[in-house]
């Protein structure tokens, strides 16, 4: 399930605020300037679909976000707990970060947790199967994809270098739950 918990920067005991309906998620991130939206695909798919059949299940929804931004490339990409980098990665995501361009995940399937830090709070996003979550640029944020990672992701990009980060040095990462956390628990 869809879930939004919002912390005050400064504590990560108990979060001021807790959205898991789909109006709520979205009216309060746009407050802070990222989008979210829920995509359903037009056609079947199972879990060994090729990156060109994903595109062509979302076409629709890719080309107008296309259009409306901007965006030059499109990509899947697969991540799970078989994956030889998975640990690697992990760290590298979970360090606070901005990018110059917009981060733009669909979740074809499995689940993940963008934290946004914006006006002295902390948005954590727990995105499952469905979701789109657009982070603006320059936007500070970290995303954790578990210990066990199971996700398979469209990425869309302005620029060619495709995923760039400006790492800020920020250990705020490391005060907040983890995906693995009890109320992220994602074998529920």
């Amino acid at each position: 399930m869809s879930e939004l918990r919002i912390y005050p920067e400064g504590s990560a005991q108990q979060a001021a605020a807790i959205h898991t309906g789909y109006d709520d998620i979205r009216r309060a991130l746009d407050k802070i300037g990222v989008g979210f939206e829920r995509w359903g695909a037009s056609q079947p798919l199972d879990t060994q679909a090729s990156q060109d059949e994903v595109i062509e299940a979302y076409r629709d929804s890719i080309d107008r976000l296309m259009k409306t931004y901007g965006f030059k490339s499109v990509d899947v990409i697969s991540l799970y707990a078989s994956h030889p980098q998975k640990d690697a990665m992990r760290d590298k995501f979970l360090h606070e970060h901005t990018h110059d361009d917009f981060e733009v995940r669909f979740f074809v399937e499995g689940e993940g947790l963008f934290n946004i830090r914006k006006e002295g709070h902390v948005y954590a996003m727990r995105c499952v199967k469905g979701d789109l979550l657009s982070v603006p640029a320059h936007t500070t944020h970290w995303f954790d994809m578990g210990p066990n990672p199971n996700l398979k992701a469209i990425r869309l990009f302005t620029t060619p270098e495709g995923w760039v980060a400006n790492f800020t040095g920020d250990k705020i990462a490391d005060r907040f739950p983890r995906l693995e956390a009890p109320h992220y628990d994602i074998t529920a």
